[in-house]
This record gives structure tokens, C-alpha cells and sequence, in this order.
């Protein structure tokens, strides 16, 4: 059962999203006509549906960060591997989701940002860290399934009036 249009909206930091997530956000929110605002600093293919748009942001460090949680509400969605910007998201009341399923929540967003920091500052003394998996099958299925648990919690959290939250 599609949502009330304008519930809430999906925000999506999508300078580096994997397409396959891009893909599975279009579907949900073409099923279930959720707004959805992709932000980014480069020129975005979106497909031609109303509530899907493309949000371009001036070139730079963290600027479709600053455009998200300038429009974010409590109850939003952000789809995001930026912590800080998870961090930022949370503390505004919205859900965040990154793009292997996880949910950000205030239980561990502060492990996450300590892990990233010291991350961080091994890469500055010089030492080599490993980055991220390549994204494959079973990460596009991941977010799928945490995508759905989201949208599914919120779906009954609107019908019985309560805070959405995933």
C-alpha cells in the first residue's frame, strides 16, 4: 500500500552512490510514490517521474551534505556512507540507511565516527588502510531488505501516528 505523497522524503547522497542502489531506491519510490531528491555536484540521469528529482549542488567538499540536512525533517530518510553526515542526519530526527543495508542509529553512529576517525588518522601517519568491498550482488540485496524494513516500519508508524523510525 503506497504511502500518504509527501509523508516523507528519501534523500540520497549520490555523488558516490552505487548505481544498484540508485536502481532499487527508483523502484520503491516508483511502487510507492515516495519523493525522492538524489544531491549531488555532477549532472544526474533520474528517471522521468514526478516525485524522483536530481538536486544539483555547487562543486566542493560537503556541499550536498549542507543541502541535505539544510531540507532534512524529522521522519526523512538519507541514504548515505558519510558518517559524518549520518551523524548530522540522525540528530535532525531523520532515518539514515547506507549503501550495504546498515542502519545508522544513535546506538552506534559515535562507534562508526571513532572508527572512521582513527581510520583517518592512520592514513595520515602513513599507513595503508583498505578500503571499502567492491559492491557487488549480495550488497545490492542487502539494502534492499534494510530499505524495505525502513519503509515497511514507517508505513505502520504513519498509520498509528507514531515518529517514523527505522
Amino acid at each position: 500500500m503506497p504511502l500518504e505523497p509527501g509523508a516523507f522524503t528519501i534523500f540520497v547522497d549520490a555523488d558516490a552512490c552505487p548505481g544498484p542502489v540508485k536502481e532499487v531506491i527508483f523502484k520503491a519510490s516508483t511502487k510507492q510514490r515516495i519523493p525522492c531528491i538524489l544531491v549531488a555536484n555532477r549532472l544526474l540521469a533520474t528517471p522521468k517521474i514526478a516525485w524522483i528529482k536530481a538536486q544539483g549542488v555547487p562543486a566542493g567538499p560537503d556541499e550536498a551534505d549542507a543541502w541535505i540536512i539544510a531540507q532534512v525533517k524529522p521522519g526523512d530518510l538519507v541514504v548515505t556512507a558519510d558518517i559524518p553526515l549520518a551523524a548530522q542526519a540522525l540528530a535532525k530526527g531523520a532515518m539514515v540507511l547506507d549503501h550495504r543495508g546498515k542502519e545508522f542509529v544513535e546506538a552506534n553512529i559515535r562507534e562508526r565516527l571513532a572508527l572512521r576517525d582513527f581510520s583517518a588518522n592512520l592514513r595520515e601517519s602513513g599507513v595503508q588502510t583498505a578500503g571499502p568491498a567492491a559492491f557487488g550482488p549480495k550488497d545490492r540485496e542487502a539494502f534492499a531488505n534494510g530499505l524495505n524494513r525502513c519503509l515497511t516500519r514507517m508505513q505502520k508508524n504513519i498509520r498509528e501516528g507514531m515518529s517514523t523510525g527505522c
